[in-house]
């Protein structure tokens, strides 16, 4: 099940499924831990000697955001049970602290008392051995915890703070289920420790008058100790958490639109969904600087891993969209994290856990009894690339200069030196990570790191190098025109795979990724090759039902639904790939009118978002629903990315028009 109104501050993350049910819990960086594994955590009301689960029928569910924060506001109406409940989710952003607040409105007329029920069914460390669970009667909470993983529980109903009511058990083992069983019938056994395969319940009995409001809050404090989770605890107290709450809203409304920003001339949804795209990115992006893929552990349940990992190509593509949303220090730590990983060589490897180690990987080192490398040189290419275009926006030569040769000089010496004989990069992945060759994709990233690169050096006072990784890109550009052109179909290849001949095999799938050659600079915009090929790429990968929207390639096997109809469903429709295409057209338009042809694909995408703002990464091609991970890191920073290169589009056009420059000159002038 898709995830949906995540909360975190780059330490602690929270994520809900649909049913409002807690799935994951990450920390003490976004990725890892999982404490949670995924497992369901369940909440539960009880009034009036009835029990329901928020899964059961019966609820009316509305989950949403307050504007411009990363709080949430959820509504749950029960008509049978005469109930409305509003709870507000908050991560504080400053302390790893989790608060729950629910009020509940009494649709009755009657005065009663409702109890509202967590459960928490936790695998401490990413395992359910060896965990304990104990009531601490020094400060009326219960606490969880595992070697250095801390958890404490509490609770304020308005006139006192403690745990009052709580279960804790075991599960899974000897036939037992959870203490969630012993919630059904509104009352709970207060036993007071267990250990191994544990599991808690508490619940807060909040009384509401008739036809009034009943009020309550729950948090959660995470720390590496029990004095951490406890001075946590006692900072929650004295502060007050509804003064916790208010204060993170006010933060996170300030951190969304600290950028005066003029997006006036955007229709308003797309405004609105500019600012929830930055807050949802931040959920995925850990304060150590890793930029993770997306946090959604169902996914194991396809390939057995997760996408809790940072990919330096995923990330050097947000690191962009935060560079130009403002968001600087945001991108400083992840060129940080990334001067930490490279390899002494000057390349990434496939991907990388939040705490900075390889991980998991299906890339082969040695293919046909060969060392290879395994990697895929565009994640290496896009990462010098992000930070010029970081440099380029905020002209910080102090974080850049520690940077220089570890990030610039490094890769940029090993893309010119990794070569064959016609000047193309060497075999690598491609970027969906699926076959290996050489990609349009990669050629392109590759040409826009050694234009990167030659502006560094000729910054840092080395022209030598500065025309060295000029000239290689010059040799690239002209060997991708010249090797990967297909002349009869009037389209770039996906990828050329070397022939023992010395020659080259092209492979002709239609691919969305080819939208590179002219978003990474290899071509212009209105280059006859791209236009033919974005053209052709539009028409032949275009989802023709209801949904819409544009596949990765014809025949993507990835969660395929349609395996017939290839003509009209050649893939799933994926948010990315429809925004690529809407940067195309934003990039060549030279009126406003043709700009404004750009706006349909933003509107699709927010269309497939959910109601709280989540984007998946890809969507049924017949039903719309949310298809792979969700929320997606990339498919947001596209978003954003395309919003504000519509907005430098927009004012390149109307600062033309002001200084009479002529459409067909507009491009230079730009």
């Amino acid at each position: 099940m898709p995830r949906t109104i995540p909360v975190g501050n780059g330490e602690l993350l929270i994520t809900f499924d649909h049913a409002y049910r807690v799935r994951d819990m990450y920390y003490p960086n976004v990725g890892r831990y999982n404490h949670t594994e995924g497992t369901i955590q369940r909440f539960g009301v009880w009034a009036d000697g009835r029990f329901a689960w928020i899964e059961d029928q019966g609820w009316d569910r509305e989950l949403r955001y307050k504007p411009d924060t990363m709080v949430t506001e959820v509504r749950l109406i029960h008509k049978e049970m005469g109930l409305e409940i509003v709870c507000n989710d908050a991560v504080d952003f400053n302390e790893p602290i989790w608060f729950r607040a629910f009020n509940v409105h009494d649709l009755s007329g009657r005065t009663r008392e409702v109890r509202i029920f967590m459960h928490v069914d936790p695998s401490l460390r990413g395992s359910p051995v060896g965990n304990t669970a104990n009531f601490d009667p020094g400060t009326r909470s219960v606490v969880l915890y595992k070697e250095d993983s801390y958890f404490l529980f509490n609770a304020w109903d308005g006139h006192r703070a403690g745990i009052e009511h709580w279960a804790i058990g075991s599960k899974r083992i000897g036939g037992a289920e959870g203490t969630w069983r012993d919630a059904e019938d509104g009352v709970l056994g207060r036993n007071a420790i267990s250990q191994g395969s544990v599991d808690l319940t508490i619940a807060a009995h909040i009384q509401v008058p008739a036809g009034g409001v009943g009020r309550a809050i729950v948090w959660m404090a995470a720390g590496t100790t029990y004095n951490e989770v406890k001075r946590r605890n006692t900072m929650a107290l004295e502060t007050g958490p509804d003064r916790m709450i208010t204060r993170t809203e006010a933060y996170w409304k300030l951190w969304a639109r600290k950028e005066p920003f003029d997006l006036s001339p955007l229709p308003e949804p797309i405004r609105d969904f500019f600012y929830r795209s930055q807050l949802i990115l931040r959920t995925q992006i850990d304060n150590g600087g890793a930029i993770l893929a997306a946090n959604d552990s169902d996914i194991t349940q396809f390939g057995g891993d997760h996408y809790s990992y940072c990919w330096p190509r995923d990330g050097a593509l947000v690191a962009y969209a935060l560079t130009l949303a403002g968001q600087s220090e945001l991108s400083r730590a992840f060129f940080r994290f990334c001067a930490r990983i490279i390899e002494s060589d000057g390349y990434f490897l496939h991907k990388y856990t939040p705490s900075g180690e390889f991980a998991s990987s299906w890339h082969p080192w040695m293919l046909d009894d060969q060392r290879v490398l395994p990697i895929q040189q565009d994640e290496t290419a896009l990462v010098l690339w992000a930070l010029r275009r970081h440099f380029e926006q905020f002209r910080d030569v102090e974080f850049i200069k520690p940077l220089y040769e570890r990030l610039v000089t490094g890769p940029a010496e090993w893309m010119l030196s990794y070569t064959d004989h016609h000047g193309l990069p060497r075999p690598s992945w491609d970027l969906w990570e699926e076959r290996r060759g050489i990609h349009t994709f990669t050629v392109a990233s590759v040409i826009a790191a050694l234009e990167a690169a030659s502006a560094f050096a000729t910054d840092f006072g080395e022209p030598d190098r500065a025309v060295a990784y000029h000239e290689g890109a010059e040799r690239l550009r002209g060997a991708l025109k010249r090797h990967l052109w297909h002349p009869e179909h009037r389209r770039f290849a996906r990828m050329a795979i070397p022939l023992p001949d010395g020659t080259y095999r092209l492979d002709m799938t239609p691919d969305s990724a080819n939208y590179a050659v002219f978003a990474l600079g290899a071509l212009a915009p209105d280059d006859p090759k791209v236009e033919a090929d974005m053209t052709a790429t539009r028409q032949m990968l275009w989802v023709k039902t209801g949904i819409g929207g544009i596949a990765r390639y014809q025949r993507d096997y990835f969660h395929q639904v349609e395996r017939e109809r290839i003509s009209e469903v050649p893939g799933n429709p994926w948010v990315i790939c429809t925004l690529w295409h809407a940067q195309w057209l934003i990039a060549k338009a030279r009126t406003l009118d043709e700009l404004r042809n750009a706006l349909p694909y933003m509107d699709w995408a927010i269309e497939r978002a959910d109601l709280c703002g989540v984007m998946a990464e890809q969507y049924h091609p017949y039903t719309g629903e949310p298809l792979g991970v969700s929320p997606l890191t990339w498919s947001h920073a596209t978003f954003v990315i395309v919003v504000m290169e519509y907005m430098r589009r927009h004012r390149a056009i109307v600062n033309a028009r002001r200084e009479g420059i002529a459409d067909g000159a507009l491009g230079g002038a730009i």
